[in-house]
């Protein structure tokens, strides 16, 4: 398995899994609370579902990888914002750049399957 791929499978699954959890854990919705984003919970937890499922589908579509890459990687820079505005330390903001770093390398690969 060469690295993109593992790195969008890494991207899919998470973003997958963190939007199911937007839904039902008691923990995520405190921290949308927390964030400032109680009322677009659903709405935000529904866009990283959807963006993990892009990803994967993108695996056959390419301009649909492309495009849920680069959504995501705009969701994750959004939440690095949010977090400096909030004043989280830079070591809870770590995972959101992280993610920002992981869809930017996706989306690069994918232009060049278009």
């Amino acid at each position: 398995m060469d690295i993109h791929l593992a790195a969008l499978l890494f991207s899919a699954i998470s973003f997958i899994l963190y939007g199911i959890n937007s839904f039902f854990s008691k923990r995520m919705i405190l921290e949308y609370e927390r964030w400032g984003y109680g009322n677009q919970r659903i709405i935000l937890g529904s866009c990283q579902l959807l963006g993990g499922l892009g990803l994967l589908i993108g695996l056959l579509v390419p301009l649909l990888l492309s495009i849920a890459s680069f959504m995501l990687m705009c969701m994750m820079i959004t939440a690095v914002m949010v977090r400096i505005k909030i004043k989280e330390s830079f070591l809870k903001t770590l995972p959101a750049l992280s993610y920002v770093v992981i869809n930017l390398f996706v989306f690069q690969h994918s232009l060049s399957a278009l």
